[in-house]
């Protein structure tokens, strides 16, 4: 069983090889990993490879296809690319994506520290919100070089699903 998942601006072919309980055998690109996978919760894992121990939380994002992968020091976007999204990609190309300026909660939360206000200039990586869901806290980071245009919550705030917390628009040179 093979996929195609984006990760930021990489692209990586994830081939499962072999599965037995909780042993499975992948291959990403061209290099293959061996792992001892178990979900200790739902959408948390604890992954096992050469003797090291991750943890990996999966949030499932607007769609099936996309997800807010966290491990302990850093949170990834990642798309599973499949037909459907390879057909809507070409026939976007070249247009601004709707909502890449807005950081929106993938799932009821609690809005935990918000480390910016309005008017700062935030630079690609930069912590903006934590948010704790599901006894678990997560960064929410920018992507690029923003300003901050505007911010909808407060701290000690509960926020749902798909709720627009934070919005941000580009930095003109």
């Amino acid at each position: 069983m093979a996929y195609e998942i984006s990760i930021g601006h990489r692209t990586a072919k994830i081939d499962l090889l072999n599965r037995v309980g909780n042993n499975a055998l992948i291959k990403v690109d061209d290099l293959k990993y061996d792992l001892d996978i178990v979900e200790v919760e739902n959408g948390v894992y604890s992954i096992l490879y050469n003797g090291h121990s991750y943890n990996v939380e999966l949030i499932e994002g607007e769609n099936s296809k996309k997800y807010i992968v966290n491990t302990f020091a850093k949170t990834f976007n990642v798309e599973v690319i499949d037909a459907e999204s390879k057909y809507i990609s070409n026939r976007n190309k070249g247009m601004e994506v709707e909502g890449s300026n807005q950081i929106v909660s993938p799932m009821p939360g609690k809005i935990v520290k918000i480390p910016v206000k309005v008017g700062d200039m935030v630079v690609s990586g930069q912590t903006l919100i934590v948010v704790e869901a599901m006894k678990m806290q997560s960064e929410f980071k920018v992507t690029g070089d923003k300003i901050v245009q505007a911010i909808l919550v407060k701290e000690g705030d509960t926020v749902d699903s798909h709720q627009i917390m934070i919005k941000l628009e580009n930095v003109v040179m």
